[in-house]
């Protein structure tokens, strides 16, 4: 469908469409929130806004013929991660699995797609003053250069994929990837986790999935790629979309992956009530995991004062600050704080008892681990974003620009929510009216 059509609908934004992607631009200013900062405290510098880009433009302009119909849905959840890319005002992203809501039918919830064809991608931008301009963008796809999707892969442990109205059932796909931590290695490969395995996958510099590394006893068959069990097959027990979130490139050259919420083990309740996630560290000349760490969560009244549900709590950003310390961002989808922790040798859980599924209590059961001798990683408190004006909700990825400075970037979800108001009447978006904004926060006493 061309951006000019009738019926395509905005809310509360302007149309950009006919552009070069490589000059697509935002509009919209946000000043830097020092007035009346007292001294001490961090405080944003900077916030640049992403424009509109229609969704089917963009993912045309990739990969001609997947989208046929974007539904009014513009580009957004790019800010699935945010690694520099190098040059001054510069970094990657990667888009999650495309527009996705929830609408409830007969009481049960379904998981919708209004854009089956939307394919990941990895997103180049660069920040200038007020605006996130689009530089570059990969598509992310199969050994054969077909789109992976975003569709769910397995029937039975992903949720079922329906149309924009939950009316109508889609097709799993088991080459479908819920994308969302990123980082590029020195070859110019890049590294990305996945929610629904949950998996790593490693993707070349163009944008082919290489391998999918996946826990053991995943079973997940039918791939255009290489697929290999070489993960935990604790983190079988995931819950549901709350796979890998967080990654980071340690200085070695190990990744630290970060499972976003505390596994449901041995069983839904337990994941939860629990405050006890874990990080595990991959080697990449290995390729294996060579270490797990018991990461427990704050309160979740601590980390966002106006939630009191613990199962909120998330982990989705993890960069490394150097040597064997890690920036990990706690969060809801109003507040997040960051905090740092160092993962020592002495902290290593893999292959123990807390590994065994058998295991009673389970690691996610325990209301105090380190009494019963889980050797939890010591964190830091950096910043609480919570209390820094100008920060926008649903932060999911961290940059560390320098010393001093961060840039976040937020998910928008395409501009979509959940429930049936989410389309019009005629199967177009109604706008939530929140943008992808990269927001740059000043630290005065630095990581």
């Amino acid at each position: 469908m061309s951006p000019h059509s009738p019926g395509r609908r905005r809310v509360h934004r302007s149309v950009a469409a006919g552009i070069p992607l490589a000059v697509l631009a935002a509009l919209v200013t946000a000043g830097p929130a020092t007035a009346g900062t007292p001294s001490g405290q961090a405080y944003v510098t900077r916030t640049a806004t992403l424009g509109d880009i229609p969704l089917g433009a963009f993912s045309n302009g990739l990969l001609p013929g997947t989208v046929d119909d974007d539904r009014g849905v513009d580009l957004g959840g790019i800010g699935s991660d945010l690694y520099p890319a190098g040059r001054k005002g510069e970094f990657w992203t990667v888009t999650d699995r495309g527009p996705n809501g929830q609408i409830k039918v007969d009481g049960t919830k379904r998981r919708t797609f209004p854009v089956p064809g939307f394919d990941p991608a990895i997103v180049r931008i660069r920040v200038t003053g007020d605006t996130v301009k689009v530089l570059q963008a990969i598509p992310v796809t199969t050994s054969s250069g077909k789109p992976v999707t975003g569709l769910s892969n397995q029937a039975g442990r992903d949720e079922a994929p329906y149309s924009y109205d939950a009316r109508t059932p889609l097709s799993y796909n088991p080459n479908g990837l819920d994308t969302e931590g990123i980082v590029r290695v020195s070859d110019g490969s890049f590294w990305l986790v996945d929610e629904y395995g949950p998996s790593l996958v490693h993707v070349s510099a163009r944008g082919k999935v290489l391998t999918r590394y996946v826990p053991e006893g995943l079973n997940l068959t039918g791939t255009d790629y290489s697929v290999v069990e070489a993960l935990p097959s604790v983190l079988l027990h995931r819950k549901i979309n709350r796979g890998f979130e967080g990654l980071a490139l340690l200085p070695g050259g190990d990744l630290v992956l970060a499972v976003q919420s505390p596994l449901s083990l041995p069983d839904t309740d337990a994941g939860e009530n629990a405050r006890t996630t874990r990080l595990l560290r991959f080697s990449p000349r290995k390729k294996a995991v060579t270490a797990e760490y018991a990461y427990r969560f704050d309160p979740v009244n601590v980390v966002d004062p106006s939630e009191d549900d613990t199962s909120e709590l998330k982990i989705s950003s993890v960069v490394a600050v150097g040597g064997d310390r890690l920036l990990v961002e706690e969060r809801t989808d109003k507040a997040a704080r960051l905090q740092v922790v160092r993962l020592g040798r002495a902290a290593n859980i893999l292959g123990s008892r807390w590994d065994d599924t058998t295991t009673s209590p389970s690691l996610e059961q325990l209301d105090d681990p380190a009494a019963s001798g889980v050797p939890v990683l010591s964190k830091r408190l950096v910043v609480d974003l919570g209390t820094v004006a100008g920060v926008p909700g649903k932060i999911e990825g961290v940059a560390r620009v320098d010393h001093d400075t961060l840039a976040l970037i937020n998910d928008n979800d395409f501009g979509m929510t959940d429930g049936a108001g989410a389309f019009d009447a005629q199967g177009r978006l109604v706008d939530s009216g929140i943008e992808t904004t990269v927001t740059y926060v000043r630290l005065p006493r630095g990581v």
